[in-house]
């Protein structure tokens, strides 16, 4: 059985592993030939947004059900202000989690939006590792019942 401290870490991972994804997707559509590149805005945001989800999830901080870079970063007030401030370059991505998925009055996103959000969400990649660091650098904790023996 799991202890707490393993599944919040195993939970940490799962936001990661899909942030990185996302990311991954946004630099593979980023450098295809596209029409628009609404689709890399669209990963860009969710790279973002779950980079930001798995630091919260490390401090046990609630999430709330929303796509709003701005409202996630009110949050990571609770832990760290400078950290909060420092990710506001991501508040420019959330209209790409909406907006842009459904057809509407919006422009597509050109080649030279679509390099912008991309480096917005890699540049939130890089700011929650970095403080993230110390932490995942730890590894997964230790089954404390197993450690002790029969």
């Amino acid at each position: 059985m799991r202890t707490p401290e393993q599944v919040r870490w195993d939970f940490v991972q799962q936001w990661l592993d899909k942030a990185h994804k996302d990311l991954q997707a946004a630099t593979i559509l980023c450098n295809g030939n596209l029409g628009d590149y609404d689709n890399v805005g669209f990963h860009a945001q969710q790279a973002a947004e779950k980079f930001i989800k798995a630091l919260l999830v490390r401090y046990q901080v609630e999430l709330l059900k929303t796509h709003s870079i701005a409202v996630l970063r009110q949050l990571i007030t609770q832990v760290d202000q400078g950290l909060a401030a420092q990710l506001a370059i991501a508040d420019a991505l959330t209209h790409y989690g909406v907006e842009f998925r459904y057809p509407g009055d919006f422009a597509p996103l050109s080649y030279d939006q679509g390099v912008q959000a991309l480096q917005l969400a890699a540049q939130t990649r890089d700011l929650i590792l970095t403080h993230l660091q110390s932490y995942l650098s730890a590894g997964r904790p230790d089954d404390a019942t197993s450690a002790q023996g029969p």
